[in-house]
């Protein structure tokens, strides 16, 4: 990107690449990543759509990069994007530059069958996003605390 590029280019070249990023993903994950981030659809439309000049809050960067899966590759070439956007804010991207250093766990639950296939789907994505509120609410509070 040449260094007159304005602000609103800089930050409609990340969410380009965040964007090409989550249509390779699975249907669904703009739900997911909502849900995730504790924010209607639309707020994921305005953060992946390079129209919009709003910028992506950093605090839900490492929300988007464990939900979409990003490769050590995809994450280091949106951070450096990012960072050419928002110089000011290098300081907190060191902390999530790097890849979490504890993986994900699967863990099975066993819920009641309901008759109604779009109950069940219902319960699912609320145990998901109850689960994915949790663990940002522990993340947020150790960074807070100064650990990551």
């Amino acid at each position: 990107m040449a260094e007159s590029a304005s602000a609103t280019e800089k930050i409609a070249a990340y969410k380009t690449i965040l964007k090409e990023y989550i249509d390779r993903r699975p249907s669904g994950m703009r739900q997911k990543l909502a849900a995730a981030l504790g924010k209607h659809k639309s707020f994921i439309s305005q953060i992946t759509g390079p129209s919009y000049a709003m910028p992506i809050p950093v605090a839900h960067l490492q929300t988007i990069f464990d939900i979409c899966h990003f490769s050590p590759a995809e994450r280091k070439a949106f951070l450096a994007a990012y960072s050419a956007a928002h110089p000011a804010r290098r300081n907190p991207l060191q902390r999530i530059a790097a890849p979490p250093r504890i993986a994900n766990r699967i863990l099975q639950l066993e819920i009641p069958l309901l008759a109604d296939a779009s109950q069940l789907k219902a319960v699912e994505e609320l145990l998901k996003e109850f689960a994915n509120k949790v663990f940002a609410l522990i993340r947020s509070g150790q960074s807070k605390n100064g650990r990551s």
